[in-house]
């Protein structure tokens, strides 16, 4: 299989995630109304800058999560669904080191919102010791 190397790739990979991450039974209900494709340029531009370092998102993901968890509450367990539902996209398409650099990328990335969102919740457990 061959490695993560472009946008087209990222955004091959964010398709086939999406697709199964908005019919999911843990985290499905996140993604009801979204417009997958009015959204799919910007995550492609969010994992463009994660994994090339090209300066084309400028958005705050924080901000994003935040609003949606005052919808509906997104907890650790869905951010470990995320992580491996992620994980499971790209090893079914890639591998190779930006392959593996997406998962990691992945799971601090869940890390990250996860603390910053669950922040003075004494119920915060460090996701990374959840996700293979």
């Amino acid at each position: 299989m061959p490695d993560i190397e472009n946008r087209d790739d990222i955004e091959q990979l964010l398709r086939r995630f999406y697709s199964v991450a908005m019919e999911d039974e843990l985290i499905g209900h996140h993604f009801v109304g979204l417009d997958l494709e009015s959204h799919v340029p910007v995550f492609t531009d969010f994992w463009d800058k994660v994994l090339f370092g090209n300066r084309v998102y400028f958005g705050n993901p924080l901000a994003v999560h935040l609003k949606l968890t005052g919808k509906n509450p997104i907890t650790l367990e869905h951010f470990q669904r995320w992580v491996e539902l992620f994980g499971d996209a790209v090893d079914g398409l890639f591998e190779g080191e930006t392959a593996t650099n997406a998962k990691l990328r992945a799971k601090m990335i869940a890390h990250s919102l996860n603390t910053r969102i669950a922040e003075g919740d004494s119920g915060f457990v460090n996701i990374a010791e959840h996700v293979p």
